[in-house]
């Protein structure tokens, strides 16, 4: 009896000892998720920002689509003008991915933290079959992604970009290849204060944001 009574008390020990190892292992866990290391705006001596690393690894928020069938047929030049007629700036698909540390902060504080990057790849669809730009796979008809076609890049800095709203505007060209650095540019702020819902920033296309 008393060999079974030590037994029990030693399996319950054994329960505790377990249990208290599992959450300290999930308490650990999370403190790292919250204290992840943030990856920064990198900037040359002149002021342009580096080309972002390993982007295709983070926080992916979603796919905004302007096929140039829909706008007048074109992409619009650079720079745009008030007689380029319908034409769509970001041909096509926009790919938008926010930095991961960022993202943690984003998800407490519900506000985009100092040093955020986020980043725009285009994407080409694939060729047409019908004349609003649409065409029929397996799965149905609509549009498929192709080819990548550069990419757009916005870092937020309320100091540095204190003139254009607190963010940072980087074209890194509207074709492959990427450009390995960006100067800012002037266009992007009035674009985003024409319907941003919040902080400049359009995540009412963004689910993941628009919390």
């Amino acid at each position: 009896m008393r060999a079974k009574l030590l037994a029990m008390t030693a399996l319950v020990a054994s329960g505790v000892i377990a249990t208290a190892f599992l959450v300290q292992s999930l308490s650990s866990s999370s403190a790292q998720t919250q204290t992840r290391p943030r990856y920064l705006p990198e900037y040359t001596a002149s002021g342009d920002l580096v080309l972002p690393k390993n982007f295709n690894e983070w926080v992916y928020v979603g796919s905004p689509l302007t096929p140039i069938a829909l706008n007048g047929g074109k992409k619009c030049p650079e720079p745009a003008s008030d007689s380029s007629g319908p034409c769509t700036g970001f041909p096509e698909y926009h790919n938008v991915y926010i930095e991961p540390g960022s993202y943690e902060i984003y998800k407490q504080t519900k506000q985009f933290p100092e040093g955020t990057i986020l980043f725009k790849e285009l994407q080409l669809t694939l060729p047409a079959q019908f004349p609003d730009g649409s065409r029929t796979e397996p799965s149905g008809r609509g549009f498929f992604g192709g080819k990548f076609n550069g990419a757009d890049v916005t870092v937020k800095d309320t100091k540095r970009f204190a003139a254009s709203g607190g963010w940072g505007y980087f074209n890194f060209n509207h074709h492959e290849p990427k450009a390995p650095t960006a100067k800012v540019t002037e266009c992007g702020h009035a674009c985003h204060l024409g319907g941003a819902k919040k902080d400049e920033v359009w995540t009412q296309f963004y689910p993941l944001l628009d919390k």
